[in-house]
């Protein structure tokens, strides 16, 4: 528990290095592109966790 509070516990400098860091890495025009593709992953992601859920009540209630 302290790990996941210690990994996401970012400050104002913190973020601003990160930032700076990806950035250089990927240059300005390539961010966006990067951010559709994650939000789209993770869009398809509660998709696919949303129809298990419901094909799990679907199957319960057959039972």
């Amino acid at each position: 528990m302290i790990a996941s509070v210690l990994l996401f516990n970012f400050l104002g400098p913190e973020m601003l290095v990160i930032l700076g860091v990806v950035v250089l890495l990927f240059g300005g025009r390539k961010i966006p592109e990067l951010m559709k593709g994650f939000g789209k992953g993770i869009k398809e992601f509660k998709d696919a966790t949303k129809d298990d859920s419901e094909q799990d009540k679907l199957k319960d209630k057959s039972e």
